[in-house]
């Protein structure tokens, strides 16, 4: 007699939004992305703020920001002389509970 088969509904998938999705996460894929997405859950920084704490020069953080504001991640805002960044992408607070979560536990811990 063969096995009984259950019925399976699958979850809606298109192609596009996941190969936008893959290159997104594409772009998150580097230490000091996801350090300054970390940081920028927390609150506004300038460029400097953020090359000083990742340990790279201006022009290397601006480069990163550039390519996660592409992206659709953070917003810039100028004051002065000063421009700002901050999170637009307000999901980005839950890629970075699972990346805390498996890799940071005890910052997480800490933080939380």
């Amino acid at each position: 007699m063969p096995a009984k088969t259950e019925s399976k509904t699958k979850p809606a998938g298109d192609p596009a939004a996941f190969a936008q999705a893959a290159e997104c996460l594409r772009t998150l894929a580097h230490p000091v992305r996801l350090r300054m997405v970390q940081l920028l859950l927390h609150g506004r920084y300038t460029v400097g703020e953020l090359a000083e704490d990742c340990g790279v020069p201006d022009n290397v953080a601006s480069e990163h920001l550039r390519l996660m504001q592409r992206c659709g991640f953070f917003t810039s805002e100028r004051e002065g002389r000063r421009v700002y960044y901050q999170v637009a992408e307000p999901h980005l607070q839950n890629i970075m509970d699972c990346i805390e979560g498996r890799f940071l536990p005890c910052a997480r811990r800490q933080s939380g």
